[in-house]
């Protein structure tokens, strides 16, 4: 048996079937999982996938809504440019493509956010087309049973691995006689990847390819794939400021681009001015500024340290307004009753410290 018809007869009986996006052909349903399951894990993703087509169940539905929609059913995934991409996917598979999805591969990578190995897996479930994949999961699979040397995220490893993909599909005679081979191949190489060919403690013995793995052959299971560079993050610290009164909280959308693009969060500032300073520049006087725990979060690039001051506004002018009633013209800028943050897209981590001030009810009209 060959390495495909070997991980085919495996994913039949051992492998995962019962993940919400699998027993479909619906190419938005696919495409979705897949531009959810980037640089995120399956148990996460699950809960945000449900959701997701709730609020929007079909393409159409999704081109319609507002950035500040998609925004808030994305919040908290991670690499928001994926919900960007996403949104501006569906608008132009109504606009050019009649609001059906390509069904090739090479024309599915004429669409935002989805690069080859995306769409050749989009290709694969929804039209059994002979197109390889090649994600994180398929490197490491590769990288141990073919005893690949090298940083599989290098450019020169890769160009490698994607001959390696081409080389060992299923042959077309395979898939005319088995119409679901290319389903299942692709599924194959994610299970595998995923529940045992793992980064740590891989089952070797599980594996249904093991007798021809040359990392297994060779003892070298723990030497491949070869790390990745160990780089030192860069560490940033900024100030963000809760200005608050009545019930409400001030809340700005960020630029489209950098972290967070597109979301709500709070009024940041440099970490070496005065918060009372930093909340007049934003249009706010407060009473004494009132230092909260700092904490850190990491990106993949750089380190993010984060001092909250919450600011209780006493301007008799600023009067809060919600989110039925924005101001004109929309301003990067708004008031926001506590009770409704769900509304917005927000970064994890500010909505977990805006969510635990007001369980502390350091947020709540009681306090004023």
């Amino acid at each position: 048996m060959t390495f495909a018809t070997q991980i085919i007869a495996w994913q039949r009986l051992h492998g995962r079937h019962d993940l919400p996006w699998q027993h479909t052909r619906d190419p938005y349903r696919v495409w979705l999982s897949e531009i959810m399951l980037q640089q995120t894990q399956v148990s996460t993703v699950i809960e945000y996938y449900t959701r997701f087509l709730h609020h929007f169940p079909d393409v159409a539905q999704l081109a319609q809504a507002s950035a500040q929609d998609v925004m808030a059913q994305w919040a908290g995934l991670g690499y928001y440019a994926r919900a960007r991409h996403l949104h501006a996917c569906a608008k132009q598979v109504m606009e050019r493509w009649a609001g059906r999805f390509p069904s090739d591969a090479l024309s599915l990578t004429t669409l935002p956010g989805i690069g080859p190995s995306t769409a050749a897996a989009i290709a694969a479930f929804c039209y059994g087309e002979r197109a390889p994949i090649l994600d994180g999961n398929v490197k490491r699979v590769f990288s141990r049973y073919f005893a690949i040397e090298g940083d599989p995220t290098q450019r020169a490893i890769e160009v490698q691995m994607w001959a390696l993909a081409h080389k060992n599909l299923p042959t077309q005679k395979f898939c005319s006689e088995h119409p679901d081979a290319m389903a299942r191949y692709t599924q194959a190489q994610m299970d595998l990847g995923a529940t045992l060919c793992a980064r740590r403690r891989p089952k070797c013995e599980q594996c249904p390819i093991q007798k021809n793995c040359l990392a297994r052959r060779t003892g070298r299971i723990d030497e491949l794939p070869w790390p990745r560079a160990r780089k030192v993050l860069p560490e940033r610290a900024i100030g963000l400021i809760i200005a608050y009164q009545n019930n409400h909280v001030l809340l700005e959308q960020r630029p489209d681009s950098g972290i967070w693009g597109g979301l709500w969060s709070l009024p940041e500032f440099e970490v070496t001015v005065d918060p009372a300073h930093a909340g007049q520049k934003i249009g706010v006087d407060c009473q004494q500024p009132q230092s909260l725990t700092p904490f850190l979060h990491v990106f993949t690039h750089f380190r993010l340290s984060i001092q909250p001051w919450l600011l209780q506004v006493t301007t008799p002018e600023h009067r809060p307004h919600g989110l039925d009633t924005p101001p004109e013209p929309i301003s990067t800028q708004r008031w926001v009753d506590c009770s409704t943050l769900g509304a917005l897209g927000l970064p994890a981590p500010v909505r977990k410290l805006l969510e635990g001030l007001v369980t502390e009810r350091l947020l709540s009209s009681q306090t004023l």
